[in-house]
């Protein structure tokens, strides 16, 4: 469905988001680092909202069309992210049958390999760009 080419959010921020570490058939790996900025509290938790985006940008690399976009998503947080965390988001196409709607799920692990996060993304590849007239 894709190349090893990065076709879509080309323009995502690598320091709010990840960054691809690579691109294969129908899956994406993206990683994050959790900096100060994305801290909540004086214990160190990040925003959930940080892995959640890292998530969703590994879904739509793991699609790689210039026009996808996230439909639905169905989410666990199963363990806390806090300061200096190296988060990685493997996204694998698990139904890309329909052609136009795609089911990719995503596992985040930080750097002990704990599984921090799960979810299943549904996105939707549109005939143009969402704001084109």
């Amino acid at each position: 469905m894709n190349s090893n080419t990065q076709n879509t959010h080309l323009l995502a921020s690598k320091k709010l988001i990840g960054s691809v570490i690579s691109i294969g058939k129908d899956c994406a790996t993206v990683k994050l680092t959790i900096t100060n900025d994305m801290i909540v509290d004086t214990y160190n938790l990040s925003h959930g909202s940080f892995v959640f985006g890292l998530a969703d940008y590994a879904a739509m690399v793991a699609v790689n069309k210039p026009t996808v976009v996230l439909g639905k998503a169905t989410t666990k947080f199963l363990k806390p992210v806090v300061l200096n965390d190296e988060v990685t988001a493997v996204a694998t196409l698990s139904d890309n049958s329909n052609g136009k709607k795609v089911i990719v799920t995503v596992d985040v692990k930080n750097q002990k390999n704990e599984l921090v996060f799960e979810g299943e993304f549904v996105c939707f590849i549109l005939e143009k760009h969402i704001l084109e007239d």
